[in-house]
């Protein structure tokens, strides 16, 4: 049994290792081509892409894992059964549920990091990644001077080179600065110049030569005033600094992303489900308390309960029992006071509302860490009878079902999830209708691969065909 379980395990590491990595680069490719616009020219060192690829790959961890579960067991048990290995274990007296067992504890094990990484590391991860994100996209984009393009990366300047030498020298060079409180445009041309940064990266430093510069000033009643000026200076060399401050990455406190869904553990989100669901406990309360004092703000003491149900019986209507003096003022009252009910009862309802929107979102995630360790044991289940069925190795057909099968259990999770977020279905039915769906198919499969079922065998249903047509002809 010890060289049939290490059989069976050695032959399931290496294929899981694989995939694994191999899932985790196509995600991170998915990962760069989604966001290559906001990384692509603003001048990043290298460790802060780095950095980024790193947390994103945490964060993929969870569509990996299962992914990687799913493929590795079936390519495991389709090479067993291609090789006849399965045949010859079973053979021995051994059942498929004996020789699955070492793969059963590694798969449970993964189930259990799967769990703790879910609740203590992948919170950081998405911390740190959503903060990092957030600044990078909202990063300027680096300050280049290309030739023939004006470049308005600066504020307040455009700036245009003609010609640009590989040591930074400039030629034929125009600026445009624009003063947005007086509305002058001011212009600068060179013939050429040179072109460098501070050592301290804040400063650009154009130190230009032969050169002219035009300056507008309005006159004293504004822009169209005959006396408006225009002043010319030729110059044989002067220097323009501009201020690169507003290029460096700025980090943002981490503390503004904290109260995230994704970016709780278990226990943070079990503490801000209680307080949520005290903030509506509370505001019933206060709606009832206000109805209240409402209603006492409106009551009138001409007519006693008592009194009420007798004229009640004496008069049809109840506009009937009220003076005809005071018809009009009881009528605008009973306005006034639906009308503050109205507005009462629509201010508590948006409450209501953005409340369970808050609740559903933290109910999300708390079921959503229970979830990612139950679907590599689901997908486990799946997958090694149905490699044991199959019976093919490699990277063909396993591929094929694999990609299938997990797609079925994505596409699941997912209108299950939206379901819960459009408020259509419980947090619970809808993170767990995958778990739900799959788990007889599992079961089914592990049937079907115990009892030698020809399940997915071609030929056992070309045979079948061709003895219905012989029937038919006889």
């Amino acid at each position: 049994m010890k060289k049939v379980h290490l059989l069976v395990f050695k032959a399931f590491l290496r294929p899981f290792v694989v995939t694994f990595f191999i899932v985790m680069f196509v995600l991170l490719m998915l990962f760069l081509f989604k966001y290559i616009d906001d990384l692509i020219g603003k001048g990043f060192e290298w460790y802060v892409i780095l950095e980024l690829l790193m947390y994103a790959s945490a964060t993929n961890v969870a569509m990996a894992l299962p992914l990687a579960i799913l493929l590795s067991s079936i390519m495991t048990f389709g090479s067993l059964g291609e090789n006849y290995e399965l045949v010859a274990i079973k053979s021995a007296g051994i059942s498929l549920q004996r020789a699955m067992m070492p793969l059963i504890i590694t798969v449970s094990m993964l189930s259990v990091g799967a769990f703790l990484f879910s609740d203590y590391m992948l919170p950081v991860a998405n911390l740190k990644m959503g903060s990092l994100l957030y600044d990078v996209r909202n990063q300027k984009a680096a300050f280049l001077i290309n030739e023939g393009v004006f470049n308005n990366s600066i504020p307040g300047y455009s700036i245009r080179v003609k010609k640009k030498d590989p040591d930074q020298t400039l030629h034929d060079v125009l600026i445009y600065e624009r003063n947005t409180t007086s509305g002058n445009v001011n212009e600068l041309m060179a013939k050429e110049g040179q072109m460098f940064i501070t050592d301290d990266n804040q400063l650009l430093v154009l130190k230009l030569k032969n050169g002219k510069r035009y300056e507008e000033s309005p006159g004293s009643t504004g822009s169209y005033n005959p006396r408006q000026r225009l002043m010319r200076t030729y110059f044989k060399e002067t220097e323009q600094r501009f201020d690169l401050s507003g290029f460096k990455m700025k980090r943002t406190d981490e503390e503004l992303f904290k109260s995230n869904y994704a970016m709780l553990n278990l226990r943070q989100l079990n503490f801000y489900r209680d307080s949520f669901q005290l903030k509506a406990d509370s505001n019933l309360r206060s709606t009832y308390k206000d109805l209240t004092m409402l209603n006492r703000t409106y009551r009138t003491d001409s007519l006693n309960p008592k009194g009420s149900v007798k004229l009640l019986k004496k008069y049809k209507r109840v506009e009937d029992m009220i003076p005809r003096e005071r018809a009009l003022q009881s009528i605008q009252t009973a306005k006034d006071q639906i009308r503050s009910v109205r507005d009462i009862l629509n201010r508590k309802q948006l409450f209501i509302v953005d409340n369970d929107v808050r609740m559903r979102g933290f109910l999300i995630e708390l079921n959503r860490k229970f979830t990612l360790a139950f679907s590599c044991l689901v997908l486990f289940f799946i997958g090694a009878p149905l490699g044991a069925i199959i019976r093919k190795g490699g990277l063909g057909l396993p591929v094929v079902m694999s990609v299938l099968f997990f797609l079925l259990y994505h596409i699941i999770s997912t209108i299950g999830e939206k379901s819960v977020k459009e408020g259509t279905m419980s947090p619970f039915i809808g993170m767990w209708i995958a778990i739900f769906v799959l788990s007889p198919l599992g079961i089914f499969l592990t049937y079907k691969a115990t009892a030698d079922s020809v399940l997915f065998d071609l030929d056992y249903y070309k045979r079948w065909f061709r003895r219905i047509i012989s029937r038919k002809k006889e």
